[in-house]
């Protein structure tokens, strides 16, 4: 059931334990469809994209599909499994 088309990453920044919570709910979901979700803090890459930041700074953890939000603060678990069966 796995389709390697799919992408998962997490923005985050360091210190965020709403972060690690939501990268540890990821994980899981991620393994049941053989994808490791990749992670990006949005403060490191700010060096060299500023409008990562601006856009997602203030409402992290923010869980992107294919390079899309998918959801923040929250990972929407039911969505995202539903979204990687597709």
């Amino acid at each position: 059931m796995t389709n390697p088309t799919h992408s998962v990453t997490l923005l985050t920044r360091s210190g965020c334990g709403l972060c690690v919570t939501a990268l540890d709910q990821l994980r899981t979901i991620c393994a049941e469809f053989g994808i490791e979700p990749a992670t990006l803090d949005v403060d490191e890459a700010a060096a060299t994209d500023p409008g990562l930041r601006a856009e997602f700074g203030d409402r992290l953890p923010v869980v992107l599909l294919n390079g899309r939000e998918h959801s923040y603060f929250d990972v929407d678990e039911a969505r995202l499994r539903a979204d990687l069966s597709r």
